[in-house]
C-alpha cells in the first residue's frame, strides 16, 4: 500500500551539512548565523528589520508585550484559527475577543470586526489561512474607522495612533498581496517555521514589522531581544568578547529565542524556497485541474493581486455532514493517503469552552469545518503521487468501490 504523509520537512544535504557546519563552529545557540538569518528574512520580507525567536506563538506574544498589551486591553482575532493565535493573547492577560470567519470563507468577518471594537481594543489579529493573506486593505479601513475610540497602552501605541495590526502569518511566509511581501503589509507579522511549514528551522519563527514614525527599529529590534533573553542586557555573544563578561538583569523576562542550529537550516531553506514554492505552485494547479466539474471546493491560492505561499490544500465537499467528512478521511488513510482538517473552530476546544465561547456563535467558522477535508501539500509528492490522491478522493466521494 501506498504511504503519502500530509506534510514531511524536506530536508536535503546541503541542510545537513550547514548544521554540521554549525555544530563544528563551537557556536550553536542563538548567534551569527541567527543574526544572519534574521537579515535575510528582513531582505526577503522587504522590511527593515526581522527577529527569530523559536515559534510564531513567541513571536505573536512577545510582540503584544512590546506594544504594552496586557491585563484591561482587548485583543481582536478570529474563531477559524489554532489555538496559539489566541493563546497568546491570553499568555499576556489580554481579553480574547473572536470573531467569525465571513460567510464561505476561512478569513476572518471583515464587516464584524468594526461591532468589536471597543476603547479597549489594541490590536486585532488576522489569520493568514493556508498561506493566503487577508485582505488587509479592509482591515486597516476598519481600524481607520474607528480610530476616535483608540487609547494608546504605551509609547509606540501612541506614536502610531490607532489599533494595531498583527498578521498571524504563520503560514504565509513567501506570499504577496499587490506586489508586497507578507511581513511588509501588516504592521507586524509573525511566521512560522515549524517542521510542517513551508520553510522549516526544526521549530522557530520569525516577526517583522513596519516602521513606526518617532521609534527606531532598532529601539524595537532591542526590545524583542530583551524580551526573548530573560531581560539580559547583553546576549551571549556579546559576553563572549574579551572583556565582557558583564551584563545586567533589566527585567524578569522569557526565553524563547532561535538557535544557530536551527537558523542554519533556515538559511539553506532559503536558498531553496523560490524553487520550492514553484513546485508548490504546480501541485497546486494540478489539484484545480483534477478537481473540476466536481463537488468538490478548492481554496483559491492565487486571484487578483494576491499570490499564496500554497502552504496548505483545502477542500471542502458540498452537501456532506461531519460524519460523511470524518468517514473520507479514514478512508483515504486506507488507500495510504494522509489527510487533516484546517481548523476545529476555537470554540469547539474544551479550553475555549472553558472560558466561555459558544460554537453557536460563530456559525459561519463551524461550516467551513464541518466538511473540510486538507490534502496533502509538499514538495516531496510526485507528480504520480498527486495523480493518485486525485483519483482515490474523487471516487471514495463518489462511492465508488474497487
Amino acid at each position: 500500500m501506498k504511504n503519502i504523509p500530509f506534510s514531511p520537512p524536506d530536508i536535503t544535504e546541503e541542510e545537513i551539512a550547514e548544521v554540521v557546519d554549525t555544530l563544528k563552529s563551537g557556536w550553536i545557540t542563538t548567534g551569527p548565523k541567527t543574526k544572519l538569518f534574521e537579515k535575510r528574512v528582513a531582505e526577503y520580507c522587504g522590511t527593515n528589520k526581522a527577529v527569530a525567536l523559536n515559534s510564531a506563538t513567541a513571536c505573536m506574544e512577545m510582540t503584544l508585550r512590546v506594544l504594552g498589551v496586557g491585563p484591561g486591553d482587548e485583543v481582536i482575532t478570529t474563531a477559524y484559527t489554532y489555538t496559539a493565535t489566541a493563546s497568546a493573547i491570553y499568555h499576556v492577560g489580554a481579553q480574547i475577543v473572536m470573531v467569525d470567519s465571513g460567510e464561505n470563507s476561512y478569513e476572518i468577518d471583515y464587516d464584524e470586526i468594526a461591532n468589536k471594537i471597543t476603547d479597549r481594543t489594541k490590536v486585532i489579529i488576522p489569520v493568514d489561512i493556508a498561506g493566503v493573506m487577508c485582505n488587509y486593505n479592509k482591515v486597516f479601513e476598519v481600524v481607520e474607522s474607528k480610530k476616535n475610540l483608540f487609547k494608546p497602552a504605551n509609547n509606540i501605541q501612541e506614536k502610531m495612533g490607532r489599533i494595531t495590526v498583527m498578521a498571524d502569518g504563520a503560514h504565509s511566509f513567501g506570499a504577496s498581496q499587490f506586489g508586497k511581501m507578507s511581513g511588509a503589509v501588516a504592521d507586524f507579522t509573525a511566521f512560522s517555521f515549524h517542521a510542517v511549514k513551508n520553510l522549516t528551522t526544526g521549530e522557530g519563527g520569525a516577526v517583522t514589522w513596519q516602521p513606526i514614525e518617532g521609534i527606531s527599529d532598532e529601539d524595537i529590534y532591542k526590545n524583542y531581544m530583551l524580551l526573548s533573553l530573560h531581560g539580559q542586557s547583553k546576549d551571549a555573544l556579546e559576553k563572549t568578547k574579551l572583556g565582557s563578561w558583564e551584563y545586567d538583569i533589566l527585567s524578569p523576562n522569557f526565553k524563547c529565542n532561535m538557535t544557530d542550529i536551527m537558523a542554519s537550516i533556515g538559511l539553506i531553506q532559503l536558498n531553496r524556497y523560490d524553487k520550492m514554492l514553484s513546485r508548490r505552485k504546480e501541485i497546486i494547479e494540478m489539484y484545480y485541474d483534477g478537481f473540476k466539474d466536481t463537488n468538490i471546493s478548492c481554496i483559491q491560492h492565487f486571484t487578483e493581486g494576491n499570490k499564496s505561499s500554497g502552504h496548505l490544500f483545502l477542500t471542502r465537499i458540498d452537501g456532506i455532514a461531519e460524519e460523511e467528512r470524518n468517514s473520507i478521511i479514514q478512508k483515504l488513510a486506507e488507500k495510504g493517503i494522509s489527510s487533516n482538517v484546517h481548523y476545529k473552530p476555537l470554540p469547539l476546544l474544551t479550553a475555549y469552552k472553558d472560558l466561555g465561547f459558544d460554537i453557536q456563535d460563530y456559525p459561519n467558522a463551524h461550516e467551513q469545518y464541518k466538511n473540510g477535508i486538507s490534502l496533502p501539500l509538499h514538495t516531496l509528492l510526485t507528480d504520480k503521487e498527486v495523480r493518485y490522491i486525485i483519483e482515490k478522493y474523487k471516487k471514495i466521494i463518489d462511492g465508488e468501490s474497487e
